[in-house]
């Protein structure tokens, strides 16, 4: 869907701003705001500044955004006194503002829920009492990660495996946090399981090493997390989305894979749908990288392609580095890939983008997209530096 000379598309034309409707939710076009950690909740309370930065995002004519993770009602869901909580009469409150404010700019908003798992204590400094939640007390074995020496070394120390009593106490407060982010409006759940965290934890044979119900084959490992799906959509009921985020890399190592060939990736995606999921939010590098040897398809790709349900795409849309690469090198350079974009979606091969980095750089981005305006240049150093 390019213009003749090979350009991007503006407006209507643009396959970008088409609508999609996804259960009881329309978005006016396919640009999502992708979740992003900022950590400006203090005490996981949700202020004012940050109601200002959704709703900017919502002005500027964003489908949807999907908020920062958020911790989920558990007491070692996440390290970090300031990532938002969806539990408390304080911090719920704080989310009706923010809501109220998106809404009103026209927006659609959804939580994604989050559980760091076995990564708990990454952030910050923790109790050395509480018990981080991992399938078999491993951190995974470590490969090429972003995380220092020092931390890794603190992670490898094995933990007590998770009890029947602890998988079940997740998943209760997987469904309580969800149950009252309907309560308090939003649009819908999204659901952190990729990157090494709790969901993802299980899905991958290097932290998962039971031989019950919730480990041993690729098949039992989706168990864990097509139950807290499960429980998520017997909680919110039929009428609301839920966008599940899967990778195959890992924050412990990212040359990491949960899936070998397309048929294992079917097997853990079939599963999700079956739970409920009615997105599935495909976390790579780039949106464009080719998932599997002899095909180009993307990962994205894929999962629509093997389940057939609705797909979002992610990765360095319109910056030239995935975000790993530019905190280890520096600067990312501008790139104009929306062109590729459009052909991908144009020709159906995901439904949904999901942009990081440059929502930071311009609130605005929809609109810009929509014009075929210059693309902003993303400045870590300021643009991660404060809510803007």
């Amino acid at each position: 869907m390019s213009d003749s000379t090979g350009g991007r598309s503006t407006g209507s034309v643009s396959p970008l701003f088409q609508p999609l409707r996804v259960r009881s939710v329309t978005l006016a076009n396919r640009v999502v705001m992708s979740p992003m950690t900022r950590s400006y909740s203090i005490d996981g309370v949700p202020g004012p500044d940050v109601a200002d930065y959704y709703r900017r995002r919502a002005e500027g004519g964003t489908g949807l955004i999907v908020t920062e993770g958020v911790a989920i009602d558990h007491p070692t869901a996440v390290d970090s006194p300031n990532v938002p909580r969806l539990h408390g009469d304080s911090a719920l409150a704080g989310w009706r503002t923010v809501i109220d404010q998106v809404h009103a700019a026209g927006g659609k908003i959804i939580p994604q829920l989050w559980h760091v798992g076995p990564l708990w204590g990454a952030m910050g400094t923790v109790d050395p009492a509480a018990k981080p939640m991992r399938p078999s007390g491993v951190w995974g074995t470590p490969g090429i990660t972003s995380y220092g020496d020092a931390y890794v070394a603190r992670a490898q120390e094995p933990t007590d495996p998770m009890t029947d009593e602890d998988i079940d106490s997740v998943i209760a407060a997987y469904a309580r946090s969800a149950t009252n982010a309907m309560e308090v409006g939003f649009d819908g759940i999204a659901i952190h399981g990729g990157h090494g965290y709790l969901l993802d934890s299980f899905l991958w044979a290097g932290t998962n090493h039971r031989d019950d119900r919730w480990g041993g084959d690729l098949e039992r490992r989706t168990h864990f997390p097509a139950e807290v799906v499960r429980a998520i959509r017997a909680a919110i009921g039929e009428d609301a989305p839920i966008v599940y985020r899967f990778s195959q890399h890992k924050q412990q190592d990212y040359t990491a894979r949960i899936a070998q060939t397309p048929d294992e990736l079917g097997v853990i995606l079939g599963a999700l749908v079956d739970a409920g999921v009615d997105v599935l939010d495909a976390s790579i590098r780039r949106f464009d990288a080719p998932a599997f040897e002899g095909s180009d398809l993307s990962l994205a790709g894929w999962a629509k392609r093997l389940t057939g349900v609705t797909t979002m795409a992610v990765g360095s849309v319109g910056i030239g580095k995935s975000l790993r690469d530019s905190r280890l090198e520096g600067s990312a350079p501008t790139v104009d890939n929306i062109a590729e974009l459009e052909r991908r979606i144009g020709s159906e091969e995901f439904d949904l983008i999901a942009i990081g980095r440059l929502h930071l750089a311009d609130p605005g981005l929809a609109g810009t997209l929509r014009a075929a305006g210059p693309l902003p240049a993303f400045d870590r150093a300021r643009h991660e530096g404060a809510l803007y």
